[in-house]
């Protein structure tokens, strides 16, 4: 038992797949997701698009892939990204086998909706000749007929059981390299349809609040949706999917996984609400502080606290604290210590200075353990 039972995540226990060169599922750390919005065919933008989400840490990124000339531009994209390529794949099972042979790690497809037995077992076969893993994606907006007539509304069971159609498809044909997704837009559902999921398959799942919403609504409905089932232990990569540019999308699905302790990577910020006793404008502060630290991805934490009401005690607790004093100076606290004074003038710059030379003590000790252990 760990010191802090009541923290303890107990993760559903899944097979692993690979996705390219990342493992999804087992014991391998839950990847973040997303999808460009530049038009596929324009390989340029969407290489663009891809280094910005790179930069933000994405792990697994998804292009559509609608037409020909998308997957004729795949190729390019596929050689130009440092992260593996899902090419989303709707109804038309020829744009499956162009983009297998143009290089994509995953096809995104429902192998129910691209026509008869011989154009599944030629995705299928060209998925296994590829190297390419395929994720099935039930959405609660897109349910075969027969079972929105058989359930009357999109329901938590009609999703699993089209997810198992889909599934039985792939497994007919010795096609184990499969995650699947149950979306909604309705938190609920989505939750209810992933618990069921859950139990009743072994493949990794991926999480999503379909449609969400914009930056600030969807951002709220998916912290709930998908830190609920992660929580729960389900879950093993996930998509935030927002009315918002994809890399913002990357940076909630990590503020997602940092909050429960599943993934840290760069600056973990523990600021107040700001109040009528703050020594400096935290609001203003932490949003630049925020903007100027996104290139650490070094996992650390930092305070920012208006005032000495609760300052040193959130200071304790993280590497580096900054709280409001009067007149103008305030002070910083290094690893839970008290260790000097700040003026206003210069003090972001000053803070920012003290993250980026205690990530590089971080990456320099850690390189050192390594050295060792070798």
């Amino acid at each position: 038992m760990s010191l802090r039972p009541w923290r303890d995540i107990h993760r559903r226990a899944s097979r692993q797949i690979m996705v390219g060169n990342v493992p999804v599922g087992g014991d391998a750390p839950v990847t973040v997701q997303t999808m460009t919005n530049t038009p596929t065919d324009d390989a340029r933008a969407t290489i663009d698009q891809i280094r910005r989400c790179e930069d933000a840490g994405v792990d697994i990124i998804r292009v559509s892939c609608p037409d020909v000339e998308s997957t004729a531009a795949l190729k390019q994209i596929v050689r130009a990204s440092r992260v593996p390529i899902v090419a989303d794949i709707h109804f038309h099972y020829k744009r499956a086998l162009e983009a297998a042979d143009a290089g994509a790690a995953c096809l995104r497809i429902n192998p129910g909706n691209i026509g008869s037995a011989d154009r599944v077992n030629e995705v299928v076969n060209a998925a296994k000749a590829n190297g390419c893993a395929i994720r099935i994606g039930v959405n609660a907006g897109s349910l075969e007929k027969d079972l929105l007539e058989k359930y009357g509304e999109p329901c938590p069971e009609a999703l699993v059981e089209s997810a198992l159609d889909h599934i039985k498809l792939l497994q007919d044909r010795d096609f184990h390299e499969f995650k699947v997704a149950v979306k909604a837009s309705d938190v609920f559902l989505a939750v209810a349809a992933y618990q069921q999921l859950a139990e009743a398959v072994d493949c990794p799942l991926h999480l999503g609040i379909t449609e969400a919403g914009g930056f600030v609504g969807g951002t709220v409905k998916s912290a709930i949706g998908i830190g609920s089932l992660l929580w729960y232990g389900i879950g093993d990569t996930i998509r935030v999917s927002l009315s918002a540019e994809p890399e913002e999308e990357v940076r909630v699905g990590f503020e997602i996984l940092k909050s429960l302790g599943i993934r840290n990577r760069g600056v973990r910020v523990v600021s107040c609400p700001s109040c009528a006793r703050q020594g400096f404008d935290v609001i203003r502060t932490v949003q630049t502080l925020e903007e100027r630290l996104q290139h650490i991805r070094t996992p650390m934490s930092l305070s920012v606290l208006g005032c000495v009401v609760n300052g040193p005690g959130e200071a304790r607790e993280t590497d580096i604290g900054l709280t409001g004093g009067g007149n103008g100076k305030h002070m910083v606290y290094l690893s839970g210590i008290t260790d000097h004074v700040v003026q206003d003038e210069g003090m972001i710059d000053h803070i920012v200075r003290l993250v980026e030379a205690k990530a590089a003590e971080i990456e320099a000790a850690s390189e050192a353990t390594k050295v060792a252990a070798e």
